[in-house]
């Protein structure tokens, strides 16, 4: 078995920067995932995060996940479910503008970590997608200033914890999707595993490893890209024991903005991809996030045909 593709972003610096692009490149073309180690987030921040977003759960959402088990009798269940995810959510806006301030329970120095956190990674995502401009042959700047739209790119962060789940078997810690966006950057738990994403028609388990950042690419680059790197299923399997922490950062297109293959990544005029707005993708990801991207694209492709 290929191991995950685990990328030492210091590299980049020195002797091995071709080296290390080309991992990348790799990473891109053959898995549409892989995790950064040395990504410039100093690990102290990454630390107080994960202290802050785990005592938050305990406070404020454990119980209320506990009620919403119980009113559905989900621990008794006999057969799979298939409409619901066993994952207890909120959600931080970043970009365009900030929802920190209004979103309820979270105590100052939480909100303020996050903000930090936020900047932080955003930075992060706009230096991957240069060198994903610079695998790809494209201009310095291409992927963002296709995402920018009017008012800046969507991005945002979705805090989750997957609590011991009684029947893993039958409940999903999160169904198989690929995301809708752009480039995606996750802090997830370094102790309780359960993200797997789908290779070669195999589950592949994407390694809990302290202080790293995985990054996956949404469905947006896949257009962009004109296949040449490809979003990816994954999924999260619940656990029996242990709660697992996940902070999924989303790097999108701004809502106006007009997503099409990058012209000189069409080979021979043959585009394959559609051209559209982002927020109507959106809007049709919202209702079939959980089926096969395909047949989202091809619904685009005939809504650009119109």
């Amino acid at each position: 078995m290929e191991n995950f593709p685990i990328i030492n972003l210091e590299n980049l610096n020195g002797d091995e920067r071709s080296n290390t692009l080309e991992m990348i490149k790799d990473a891109c073309e053959n898995w549409g995932f892989f995790e950064l180690v040395n990504h410039g987030i100093p690990h102290e921040v990454m630390d107080t995060v994960e202290k802050l977003t785990k005592g938050h759960y305990k406070k404020c959402m454990e119980q209320r996940f506990k009620e919403l088990v119980a009113s559905k009798g989900l621990e008794a269940v006999q057969a799979e479910v298939t409409d619901l995810d066993w994952e207890s959510t909120f959600f931080l806006r970043h970009l365009p503008v900030s929802n920190i301030s209004q979103v309820p329970d979270l105590d100052d120095e939480y909100r303020e970590v996050m903000r930090d956190f936020a900047k932080r990674l955003e930075k992060l995502a706009e230096e991957l997608l240069d060198l994903l401009c610079e695998n790809l042959g494209l201009e310095k700047g291409y992927l963002k200033n296709a995402f920018y739209g009017s008012k800046g790119p969507n991005f945002g962060t979705k805090v989750s914890n997957y609590p011991p789940c009684p029947k893993p078997d039958l409940i999903k810690g999160l169904r198989a999707h690929t995301d809708a966006g752009g480039i995606i950057l996750l802090l997830q738990d370094d102790k309780v595993s359960g993200l797997q994403l789908l290779k070669d028609e195999q589950w592949i388990d994407v390694p809990p490893m302290r202080h790293s950042i995985v990054v996956n690419l949404g469905d947006q680059l896949e257009v962009i890209t004109n296949g040449k790197y490809k979003s990816v299923m994954h999924r999260v399997i619940a656990q029996t024991d242990g709660t697992r922490m996940s902070l999924a950062s989303f790097y999108n297109p701004g809502n106006d903005a007009v997503i099409y293959p990058a012209p000189a990544l069409i080979e021979e005029s043959k585009q394959v991809y559609p051209k559209f707005v982002f927020d109507d993708y959106m809007k049709l990801y919202a209702g079939l996030k959980f089926q096969a991207k395909e047949p989202r694209f091809e619904a685009m492709k005939a809504m650009e045909a119109n």
